[in-house]
């Protein structure tokens, strides 16, 4: 069973997220924020982090460019919903900082759940991650 670490400021939508990964056959770590993503990240444990980009205490494209320089081969797929600007604005800073795949908000969960799957299904050794 595929282990996420999730981390999404708005605790409703995290919620309903985990919910949706957990009925998807996946293990999730939930975090409010950037700060608590990076303090229970464990590169031997979470296969792969979703992670929101507009949050207090530390933002998505912080908490990216720490994920990288902790475990470099990291899987993650950054969301947004934007603020002041297009959530378009800060997906492609994330994918310039190494995010797999974005996903502006609001998005289909069966689309989030394909990219997983597929994401999974070409880590080494992941024959039956995505499972």
């Amino acid at each position: 069973m595929p282990h996420l670490l999730l981390i999404d400021d708005d605790a409703a939508f995290r919620q309903m997220l985990r919910l949706t990964l957990e009925q998807a056959g996946h293990t999730v770590t939930e975090a409010g924020n950037g700060r608590e993503g990076l303090a229970c990240y464990r590169p031997e444990a979470h296969e792969l982090v979703i992670t929101d980009l507009i949050m207090p205490e530390k933002e998505g494209l912080e908490t990216i460019a720490g994920l990288r320089r902790r475990q470099p081969a990291v899987l993650i797929i950054a969301m947004s919903g934007g603020s002041r600007y297009s959530p378009n604005t800060y997906l492609s800073t994330a994918q310039a900082l190494g995010a797999a795949r974005v996903f502006a908000k609001p998005f289909a969960n069966v689309q989030l759940l394909a990219c997983i799957d597929e994401l999974l299904s070409r880590k080494p050794g992941a024959s039956s991650a995505a499972g």
